[in-house]
C-alpha cells in the first residue's frame, strides 16, 4: 500500500500527513526547494482552524505569525459604511479567518509529517508525466532540479499540482472553464506606525472600470487591484507611474506611499480562473484541489476548499489502500463527497462576479452594489449567511480517528 502525491501545497501536504498517520506509505513531491512564494492563499478559514485542532495541531498554529481578517465594510453614499459579513457572528472559537502565509502553514504539516515513518518529502521533484499498466496509472516519472529522471511505482497517485496540473493533462482531463470578467494584480503597501489600530477590515476602492480591495496585515496593506481579464500588457506598458496614481485615486489615503513600487516588477498577476473536471479520477489517479476545480479569488476559498478534498480523500480511501489498490468506485466516493460543495462555492463566486466585479469592469456601475448593501442593512441575520458559507463551507470535513492527536 503506498501513495504518491504531486504538489506539496496546502491539499498535497494535508493528504500527506494525514495519510501517514493511518499507516499508509505516502511519499510527496514538491517540484520547489522551499515554500517561499508570495500571494498565495494565506487566508486561512474557520473550517481549517477547527481542523488543525482536530490534528493537535492548534497550538503550534496559534503560534505562527498570523492576523485576524475582519469583514468587508462597503461604503454606501448617504449611508456610510455597511459590513456585508458578520464573522464575529459564528460559534466561537472558530469565528474568524487567519491571515497566514502559506509557507508557514506548509512548514508546519511538513514538520508535523515527518514525524510519521510513513511519510517521505522530496523537494526540488516534479511528476512530468504517468506510469501505465494495463490501461492503470500505477506511479509517476518525475525528474529533480539537478536533472536525475525516475519513476516512482504507487497502488494511487494523486494529483495535487494545481491549476496547471501536469498529471491532469497526461490522463487527458479537461476541465470545463467558467467566464471571469477579470484578472488580479496582488502587491503590497506598508503600514505607518500610527496605522497599528486600523480595523483589519477588508476595505474597497472604487473607480471607473476598475477596483481594488485592501486587506489588513500585521505590518503592512495586501493589495489586490482588479480589471478586466487580459489588461495585464497593457498596464505594464503604461508603467509603474500610471499604476501609482491609479492606486492613489483608488485609496486616496495610501497617495503617501504608492512610490513604494519600485516597478512593476513588484505587481503579481494572477490570471483568474474559474473550472471544474466532470471526473476527478481515473484507474489509479485521484485529483483534489486546484487540479480537480480552480477557483476565483472571490471569498479567498480556495486553499480550504483544497484542503476540505484533503480531508475527505484521507478519510474515504484509508481503509481501502490498507487493502491494497483502491478501486475506481473508491475514488468516486470521494468526487461525490466534495463536488457538491465545489459546485455551491463556485456558484456563489460567479453570484460575486455578476453583482460587485462584473458592473464595474463594464462600465455599468461605479462605486458599490447599493441595493446589496440595502439588502444586508435592513434584512436581520443576512450577513451570518455568507459569513458561515465562506468560513465553514457548505460540508466541513472532520478529521477522522486515525488523524487525530492530542495538543501534548
Amino acid at each position: 500500500m503506498s501513495v504518491v502525491i504531486s504538489g506539496g501545497g496546502p491539499a498535497g501536504m494535508m493528504l500527506g500527513l494525514m495519510l501517514a498517520r493511518a499507516g499508509i506509505e505516502v511519499t510527496v513531491l514538491e517540484k520547489h526547494g522551499d515554500f517561499l512564494r508570495d500571494f498565495r492563499g494565506d487566508t486561512v478559514h474557520a473550517s481549517t482552524v477547527r481542523l488543525m485542532d482536530e490534528l493537535g495541531l492548534g497550538r503550534k498554529f496559534a503560534a505562527l505569525p498570523q492576523s485576524r481578517l475582519g469583514n468587508m465594510v462597503m461604503p454606501v453614499p448617504g449611508v456610510g459604511p455597511v459590513a456585508l459579513s458578520a464573522y464575529e457572528k459564528l460559534p466561537a472559537p472558530y469565528n474568524y479567518i487567519a491571515m497566514i502565509p502559506q509557507w508557514d502553514l506548509l512548514n508546519l504539516l511538513v514538520e508535523e509529517a515527518k514525524r510519521e515513518p510513513a511519510f517521505t518529502v522530496r523537494m526540488n521533484t516534479e511528476a512530468t508525466g504517468l506510469l501505465r499498466e494495463g490501461g492503470r496509472v500505477v506511479g509517476v516519472r518525475y525528474r529533480t532540479r539537478d536533472g536525475e529522471e525516475g519513476e516512482l511505482r504507487a497502488d494511487l497517485t494523486v494529483a495535487a499540482d494545481g491549476r496547471h496540473s501536469t498529471l491532469r493533462r497526461e490522463a487527458g482531463l479537461v476541465p470545463e472553464e467558467y467566464p471571469v470578467p477579470f484578472d488580479v494584480w496582488w502587491f503590497r503597501l506598508p503600514r505607518h506606525g500610527h496605522e497599528q489600530g486600523v480595523p483589519p477590515n477588508i476595505v474597497p476602492g472604487f473607480g471607473e472600470r476598475e477596483l481594488a480591495l485592501s486587506l489588513t496585515r500585521d505590518d503592512y496593506f495586501q493589495i489586490a487591484y482588479f480589471a478586466a481579464k487580459g489588461s495585464d500588457p497593457r498596464l505594464r506598458a503604461e508603467g509603474v507611474e500610471r499604476f501609482r496614481a491609479r492606486i492613489a485615486r483608488l485609496f486616496p489615503q495610501y497617495a503617501d506611499r504608492v512610490d513604494q513600487l519600485a516597478s512593476m516588477d513588484d505587481v503579481h498577476l494572477l490570471d483568474v480562473k474559474l473550472n471544474r473536471l466532470h471526473r476527478w479520477y481515473a484507474d489509479g489517479l485521484l485529483l483534489i484541489g486546484d487540479a480537480a476545480h480552480a477557483m476565483s479569488p472571490a471569498g479567498g476559498v480556495g486553499i480550504n476548499l483544497a484542503i476540505q478534498d484533503a480531508v475527505a480523500a484521507a478519510t474515504l480511501l484509508a481503509e481501502p489502500l490498507r487493502h491494497g489498490r483502491p478501486t475506481t468506485a473508491a475514488l468516486a466516493r470521494v468526487q461525490r463527497r466534495r463536488e457538491r460543495p465545489t459546485v455551491i462555492m463556485q456558484r456563489m463566486q460567479q453570484v460575486l462576479h455578476g453583482t460587485i466585479f462584473t458592473p464595474i469592469l463594464t462600465g455599468r456601475r461605479v462605486g458599490p452594489p447599493t441595493q446589496l448593501a440595502m439588502l444586508v442593512r435592513f434584512v436581520p441575520g443576512f450577513r451570518q449567511i455568507p459569513s458561515r458559507l465562506i468560513a465553514l463551507g457548505p460540508r466541513p470535513e472532520h478529521a477522522p480517528a486515525f488523524a487525530r492527536r492530542s495538543a501534548a
